[in-house]
Order: C-alpha cells, then sequence, then structure tokens
C-alpha cells in the first residue's frame, strides 16, 4: 500500500508539472490584466501618472444613468451585441451536424481534404478575411460587381462591404464560414468515443443511417453540446472585436459596433480610458453571473452542470 501511494504521488506531482505552465500563462493573461480595473475608478488620461489623476469613484459606472447621449450609445451598442449573440446561439447546432455530416463521408481521403478545407478559415487572420472580400465584393473590381455588371444586373455596382442593410447577417455567415470546421473538433473527438458495438447491434435490430444518426449520434454528442452552449451563454457580451473592427466604416459603424468594439472605440481611439475600463469591468461581471445562471438552470432541468 504504501508503494502505491508513493507511486501515485509521483503522478500526482508530475501531472501538476505538466499543467504549471499553463496555469501561469492563465494567471500571467487573465488575472494580472484585472490590475487595470482601477483606472475605471479615476479620471485617467493617457500620459499622466494614475496617482495624479483625480479619484471619482463610480462616477464612469453610473454615466450611462446620468448621460442621455451615452445612454442612447450605449443602447444602441448593446443592440448590436445581443443581436450579435442571438445568432451565434442559433447557430450552436452547426458544428455538431457538420461533424455529423463528416463522419457519414465514407471515403476516407475525401472526409479528411473537406475537414482540411474547412478548418483552414480559422487559422487566417480577419485582416487577410477582410481582403478577401473586398476582392470579391468591392465596387470597383470586384469579382461579384464584375460579374453583375457583365450580366447587365447592376450599373454601377453594389457596394455590399459599405451598406448597412443586413450587417447582422453578413456578418453572422462570415463567422461562421470562418469557425465551422474548427468549432466541429470537439464533436468529431467525442464522435470517436462512441462505442461502435451499439451501431453494430442497432444495424442487426434494422436500423437505417437515418436512424442511427438520430438514436445513437446525436444523443452521444448532446452533452458536449449542453456544455459549450453554456459556455455560450456565458459569452453572450463577448462578440470579440477583431472581425467587427477591420470590416467597420463609417456607413455601417450604427449596426456593426459591439460591445468590444465599443470599448475599443471609447478607450484608444477616443482616450476616454476610465469609461471604458468600466464598461469593461461590467461586461466581465455581467458574463459570469451569467454563466453561473445558465449553469444552475442546467442542474434544474438537465441534472447536469459545469461545475
Amino acid at each position: 500500500m504504501k508503494r502505491k501511494g508513493v507511486i501515485s504521488n509521483k503522478n500526482g506531482v508530475r501531472l501538476f508539472l505538466l499543467t504549471l505552465p499553463f496555469l501561469i500563462a492563465t494567471f500571467i493573461f487573465c488575472y494580472m490584466p484585472l490590475f487595470g480595473w482601477r483606472y475605471a475608478f479615476f479620471d485617467y488620461k493617457a500620459g499622466f501618472s494614475l496617482m495624479d489623476c483625480k479619484f471619482v469613484g463610480f462616477k464612469h459606472f453610473l454615466e450611462p444613468f446620468s448621460n442621455a447621449i451615452v445612454r442612447e450609445d450605449l443602447i444602441r451598442v448593446l443592440k448590436n451585441t445581443f443581436a450579435m449573440s442571438l445568432l451565434g446561439i442559433l447557430a450552436s447546432p452547426l458544428p455538431m451536424l457538420f461533424a455529423i455530416f463528416l463522419s457519414e463521408i465514407r471515403l476516407h481521403k475525401c472526409r479528411k481534404i473537406v475537414q482540411t478545407v474547412t478548418t483552414i478559415p480559422n487559422f487566417i487572420s480577419w485582416v487577410l478575411v477582410f481582403s478577401l472580400a473586398y476582392s470579391l465584393f468591392a465596387v470597383d473590381g470586384g469579382l461579384v460587381n464584375n460579374i453583375l455588371k457583365a450580366l447587365g444586373l447592376s450599373e454601377h455596382g453594389i457596394n455590399f462591404l459599405a451598406s448597412q442593410d443586413h450587417v447582422w447577417v453578413t456578418m453572422w455567415l462570415v463567422g461562421i464560414w470562418k469557425s465551422l470546421g474548427w468549432s466541429a473538433i470537439m464533436y468529431i473527438s467525442a464522435l470517436s468515443s462512441v462505442d461502435v458495438g451499439m451501431y453494430e447491434a442497432a444495424e442487426i435490430d434494422g436500423a437505417g443511417r437515418f436512424q442511427k444518426i438520430w438514436y445513437l449520434t446525436i444523443p452521444s454528442l448532446l452533452p458536449t453540446f449542453f456544455v459549450l452552449l453554456l459556455l455560450s451563454i456565458a459569452n453572450f457580451l463577448n462578440n470579440g472585436m477583431d472581425q467587427y473592427f477591420v470590416f467597420q466604416n463609417a456607413m455601417n459603424k450604427e449596426h456593426i459596433e459591439v460591445l468590444d468594439l465599443y470599448v475599443y472605440n471609447n478607450g484608444l481611439v477616443g482616450n476616454n480610458i476610465s469609461y471604458s475600463t468600466a464598461v469593461g469591468m461590467l461586461k466581465s461581471l455581467i458574463s459570469v453571473t451569467l454563466l453561473f445562471m445558465a449553469n444552475g438552470a442546467s442542474k434544474l432541468i438537465r441534472h447536469e452542470s459545469v461545475f
């Protein structure tokens, strides 16, 4: 027994040392930046020491309630954020369905090609994605507009990228194109752990392909789906800013500016760092609250939870 305990302790220390670099990285990049939250309690201006700036307490947290212009602007941004996030949640089953589609491709080489082609866009920066979109949809010289002009369907071309019509749907579709293959990898991994004997037994009982998908594959993937759904709900206000930053312009800014981009535009572009920090703090606190609420709802409904 003593020998087993020594081996177990050695394995525990080894596992801890293996995870230590990731724990250090998480602390450096996720927790140390929280020290910057103190800027929200001062009237800070770039170039000055924080101790030389006036302490104002919760002034910047209350600014949307005391200033009608700021309040209206923040409501507009929240409307965009909620719309983008809801579309993302509605599309959350797509990676699971795509993983099922890949698993049903019989030709191994063909399956690998499809998976590779759909995963590569995830590693392309949003700057390159915008460059690709510009080459396709630019008014002058864009491939799509050249085809429309050649067919006589448009005389001067359509300015797709500067249009404010259907911006939410456009950004949603571009996001799906970029992330679908990568998001399906976790479901593909979950599929590999499904017992093959269940499919063989179902086939002996006369189940067809779609019956096996409906009664075996989808139920096997639902636990993974609900965990990722909970994390998506927790990140409801965290749309990121890279995609919207490169696609924004004067024509579509009103409908494309989400909360993360709003924080960037006010903090770094508008030099209103204190207010932006306050908005970022509230966003983080709301995200944590949403995570606990979604986790509690999962406990009540499904009797399962993330933590």
